[in-house]
C-alpha cells in the first residue's frame, strides 16, 4: 500500500488537480481535515472508502490509522489543506512513516498564497518592483518560530512578503514591519481565499488593522505585503522583449 499525501487546494472544490482527483478516487482510505477540507472532495472516494476526519485527531491517532491501513494492504489519501509543501504538518507524518517502512507520495495542490494572488489579480513578482516572495508565518499559539526568522530579520529586504496563520496578530504584525516597510506600504488581506465567502481588504501598514478588526477575520486569512500589490509603473518582462534572443 501506498500514503499519498494530496494538496486540497485553498478551499475551492475545483482547485483539486486532475491527480489528485484520481487519487482520491481510487483510495478505500481517505483521512482528511474536516475544518479544512471542502467536504466536496469526499464525493470522489470509492463508495465504501473508510473516511476519517483528522481534524480531532492526535498525530498518533493519525499515524495508527495509517498503520492499519498498512497493515489490511489499503492505499490512503491523506488530504491536506492547501500544498503539502508549506505549513502543512506533512514533515512529522512523514518522519513517522519513514520509521514505519511505509511508503509513501506526494501530489502537489493549490497553495494559499496562489489563490490570494488570483483573488487579487496580482502577480507578486513585478519587473523592478519586486521579485522576491517571502512565505512565513508568527508565533501565537502555534508552534515558535526559530530566533533568525523574526518579521525584523526577513523584512529587511522590503520584498513581499506573505504571511500565513498571522491574521489574529494583525496589530503586532503592523508595528513589527513598519520600520522595514513604512506606514504606507500596501497590504492586503485575504480571508477565505477560493471560497463562496471570500473577503479581500486592501489598504496600507497604517491602517489595514482597524479594517480587519472591522471585518471581524480572526482565522483562514493570508496577508501580503509590498509594492507589488500597487505597482502599475514597471518595465516589461524581458520574456517578452524585441531584444530577447528566440533563437
Amino acid at each position: 500500500m501506498t500514503v499519498r499525501f494530496v494538496g486540497a487546494g485553498p478551499g475551492a472544490a475545483d482547485l483539486i488537480t486532475v491527480r489528485g482527483r484520481d487519487v482520491i478516487a481510487a483510495s478505500p482510505v481517505c483521512l482528511y481535515a474536516g475544518s479544512l477540507v471542502p467536504t466536496e472532495l469526499l464525493e470522489h472516494c470509492p463508495p465504501e472508502a473508510k473516511l476519517v476526519d483528522t481534524a480531532k485527531l492526535t498525530l498518533d491517532d493519525i499515524l495508527a490509522e495509517m498503520l492499519a491501513a498498512h497493515e489490511a494492504g489499503l492505499d490512503v489519501a491523506r488530504l491536506h489543506s492547501g500544498d503539502p509543501s508549506v505549513f502543512s504538518a506533512v514533515a512529522e507524518q512523514m518522519r513517522r512513516l519513514d520509521a514505519a517502512g511505509i511508503p509513501y507520495e506526494v501530489v502537489p495542490g493549490v497553495p494559499a498564497f496562489a489563490a490570494a494572488a488570483a483573488a487579487l489579480n496580482r502577480e507578486f513578482t513585478v519587473p523592478g518592483v519586486g521579485q522576491t516572495v517571502v512565505l512565513t508565518r508568527t508565533s501565537a499559539r502555534a508552534t515558535p518560530m526559530p530566533e533568525h526568522e523574526n518579521l525584523a530579520t526577513l523584512g529587511r529586504s522590503r520584498a513581499t512578503m506573505v504571511l500565513h496563520l498571522a491574521v489574529n496578530r494583525i496589530e503586532e504584525l503592523v508595528e513589527e514591519l513598519v520600520p522595514n516597510y513604512g506606514a504606507d506600504c500596501p497590504v492586503a488581506v485575504v480571508a477565505n481565499a477560493s471560497r463562496a465567502d471570500e473577503l479581500v481588504l486592501r489598504a496600507t501598514l497604517s491602517d489595514i488593522a482597524a479594517q480587519v478588526r472591522a471585518a471581524g477575520i480572526v482565522r483562514t486569512a493570508v496577508v501580503v505585503v509590498g509594492e507589488v500589490l500597487t505597482a502599475s509603473e514597471f518595465p516589461d518582462s524581458h520574456l517578452y522583449s524585441t531584444n530577447r534572443c528566440r533563437d
